[in-house]
């Protein structure tokens, strides 16, 4: 992990784990939703948050799975407060259920985490502008709220599970370019509950640092289309789908 060993500004590094970066922190009170939290990255955000105190909700597509994790967190930790809910992010009937069930439960959100949607290329590039141009509309009617994007690295998990040949290439360098679970759902610890972030809005970060984006990701004018666009997508799909 030699190559990851330089610390940011932040005073954290790739290097970091989720527990170091929240060493000390304590989240009791707060109320957590994290996506894709039955595998890999969310697993180990969802545990490392419930061990600082946050109340976890789960939002998960396949419930077995989420009970599963759900189980070996409050084992390991029987003072997690945790929960598991469904939530399928590809039908908006599923995300409306959701919305609706959550507000039933009485939680509050103070913490609304879209971990699945880590991925690369084009869907990435829409997540910084989303959460770019949300912030701005956020900031602009004086919503205390704040919402960042971040990268969590290359992380070893079964994104690759399906290439020899990634496999390969992993195992002969992952132990200088690749970062573990522990290492990969740091920043998005790092951003959800560290005091350095307080007020902090419309910012990129990676390696539990804020960091720079590529031009097209700060492109407010492609930010707005974006946002319209999909509001406008979302208005004209049918609710039960």
């Amino acid at each position: 992990m030699w190559l990851f060993s330089r610390k940011g500004a932040s005073g954290f590094s790739a290097s970091s784990t989720a527990e170091e970066v929240t060493q000390g922190i304590d989240g009791t009170g707060l109320t957590a939703v994290v996506t894709g939290a039955s595998s890999g990255i969310g697993t180990e955000t969802a545990r490392v948050l419930a061990l600082r105190g946050v109340h976890v909700v789960m939002a998960v597509k396949n419930m077995t799975a989420g009970r599963e994790v759900k189980d070996t967190i409050a084992k390991r930790n029987p003072n997690a407060k945790i929960d598991a809910m469904e939530l399928d992010l590809s039908s908006l009937a599923s995300v409306r259920k959701f919305a609706a069930d959550f507000i039933s439960s009485g939680l509050p959100l103070n913490i609304l985490m879209y971990n699945s949607l880590s991925a690369y290329g084009q869907s990435k590039l829409a997540n910084v502008l989303h959460a770019k141009d949300l912030a701005r509309r956020l900031k602009e009617d004086e919503v205390a709220i704040t919402a960042n994007s971040l990268h969590p690295g290359a992380i070893a998990t079964n994104l690759f599970r399906h290439s020899n040949l990634i496999n390969g290439l992993v195992g002969l360098v992952g132990k200088y370019v690749i970062k573990n679970v522990e290492q990969g759902a740091a920043t998005a610890c790092y951003v959800a509950l560290h005091p350095q972030i307080t007020g902090k809005t419309g910012l990129y970060f990676a390696d539990s640092n804020v960091a720079e984006t590529s031009l097209q990701a700060n492109d407010n004018a492609l930010a707005r289309k974006l946002w319209d666009f999909t509001f406008t997508l979302i208005n004209n799909c049918p609710n039960n789908t």
